[in-house]
């Protein structure tokens, strides 16, 4: 079974309903469609053919809506890029990808069109500028009706991984299918007409919602930035039914004073997750939405590992804490704690958390050598540490790879480093993760500086906004002369950078 077939079967049950929404624009199920098939067809017309990739760079809005079903009905493979991230990640994510086309929304011109003779796969870039709809409203409307194997790539998503560049993730039809089913399987069900609020965009968490809410005929509400007040306000007024709120946001709305004013009574289920969450953010939200709270825990290669709702996760479990928790073991779902020499420890002991299933990735593209590297006798190494206990609960205790997470988005050490590190005061430097108020985790950079450096911190904080957006900068930076600590061998001791800071925490992460 393919995604297109059964987002071609929702198109005609659904037809009046309503598809999808951003600020003023709406779109029906038809509308939604047939422009989707113009989209796929004007690709099409560019020479592009069934499994080819196709970049795209764009915030949430109305047109996010052509390249998710269009993509799939010309049978080309989404690419999403992170709008977020610097040329040179977007250099890699394309290039290595392949990408014929690109498709970017007005306010990314520059750095889509900062592509083009630097990537010699690259033919195409479409803006979506005032030539978009001319362009669009003069493809063919026929539904090209290309068919669609269910082992044929469906998108390609990256990580960031702390060492080398971020890999792709790719997946097949049917393995993006059972991601969808798994991703809802302890959800309520979504009725037609249900809303989804996507408040991130759709090409990172928030877009393994978007289909399993346009295949059971809900509307995807899609904005492209987070105010507490019209995030509200939406909640009321669209009365929402599904919404993926990270933890800061959460922690927002449950401290603004106006929150309770507002009619919540439409929520089904706010599924909440991409970070730890501290105590005092859960009950606060449980307090003010109800029985409602969901959590998931996963990672790009395999989504939905554990997952828990309100029965599960505010239940009084002897022999486990379920408000610490990250979610309970899914049905669909393998999950094994291993020691060092990647054997199983006894339940309740302390390791690597690794999971096996059929929602997992197809491959990582073009990169054998990470597949051996992640994947032993099928089951995926995440590099998180945490334990399992005998009720099935699974507690995320610490993160073998370093990476931090802030606000919900993923921050990698190296990133920082390498920007930092080309500095002409500093002589090395090391980040690490510590507790934020607001965010959860916030990164610490320590930078050993020359004797008779005249670099500052807010100079530090400056240089990395500025190469890698505002939302890594370091939260804190630490100007030392003295070198970093490191093993007999070398090996840098993040550990003892960063214990410091986490006195008084029982988990080396923290919550929003």
């Amino acid at each position: 079974m393919d995604a297109t077939s059964l987002m071609r079967k929702a198109a005609t049950l659904f037809a009046s309903q309503t598809a999808a929404v951003h600020g003023a624009n709406r779109l029906t199920y038809r509308e939604a469609w047939d422009r989707s098939v113009k989209l796929a067809n004007g690709l099409l017309a560019l020479g592009l053919k069934p499994g080819d990739r196709v970049a795209v760079l764009e915030d949430n809005c109305i047109e996010s809506s052509d390249i998710f079903q269009g993509a799939a009905i010309a049978n080309l493979v989404r690419v999403p890029l992170y709008a977020r991230d610097s040329r040179e990640a977007h250099l890699h994510m394309a290039g290595h990808t392949n990408c014929r086309a690109l498709i970017g929304s007005p306010q990314y011109r520059a750095a889509a069109e900062s592509l083009i003779g630097a990537l010699p796969d690259l033919e195409h870039v479409i803006i979506r500028d005032d030539s978009y709809e001319p362009w669009l409203a003069a493809q063919s409307p026929v539904d090209p009706k290309i068919a669609a194997h269910e082992d044929d790539f469906h998108v390609i998503r990256h990580t960031g991984g702390t060492t080398g560049a971020p890999k792709g993730v790719a997946y097949s039809h049917k393995a993006w299918l059972n991601v969808c089913r798994d991703w809802f399987y302890i959800f309520p069900q979504v009725n037609p007409g249900d809303v989804c609020l996507h408040v991130g965009p759709i090409s990172h968490g928030s877009g393994y919602q978007y289909l399993p809410v346009f295949l059971a005929g809900g509307c995807n509400l899609m904005i492209d930035h987070f105010d507490v007040v019209e995030t509200m306000e939406l909640l009321q007024r669209e009365k929402v039914a599904f919404a993926l709120l990270v933890p800061a946001m959460l922690s927002a709305i449950t401290r603004h004073p106006d929150a309770r004013k507002y009619d919540f009574s439409s929520l089904k289920c706010i599924l909440t997750g991409t970070g730890p969450i501290q105590d005092a953010t859960i009950l606060a939200s449980r307090e003010l939405f109800g029985d409602i709270l969901w959590q998931g825990y996963g990672q790009t290669e395999i989504p939905p590992i554990a997952f828990m709702g309100p029965q599960q996760w505010f239940a009084e479990v002897e022999g486990s804490t379920p408000l610490r928790a990250c979610g309970m073991v899914l049905p669909f779902s393998d999950v094994e704690i291993w020691d060092e020499d990647e054997n199983p420890v006894p339940l309740g002991e302390e390791g690597e958390i690794v999971a096996r299933g059929d929602c997992r990735m197809t491959c990582f593209w073009n990169n054998p050598e990470a597949m051996a590297e992640r994947i032993v006798n099928g089951w995926i190494k995440t590099g998180d540490i945490g334990r399992l206990d005998a009720n099935g609960y699974l507690y995320l205790l610490d993160r073998a790879d370093d990476k931090i997470i802030s606000g919900g988005y993923n921050i990698f050490p190296s990133e920082l480093e390498n920007v930092i590190a080309f500095h002409d005061d500093v002589l090395e430097v090391a980040v690490v993760g510590i507790p934020h108020p607001k965010w959860g985790e916030t990164p610490l950079a320590v930078c050993v500086t020359k004797a008779d450096a005249a670099v500052t911190e807010d100079e530090i904080v400056a240089l990395v906004a500025t190469e890698l957006g505002s939302y890594k900068k370091p939260g804190k930076v630490v100007l030392q002369t003295t070198p970093l600590p490191r093993t007999a061998v070398g090996k840098l001791k993040r550990k003892a950078l960063r214990e410091p800071y986490w006195q008084g925490h029982d988990r080396r992460i923290a919550g929003a």
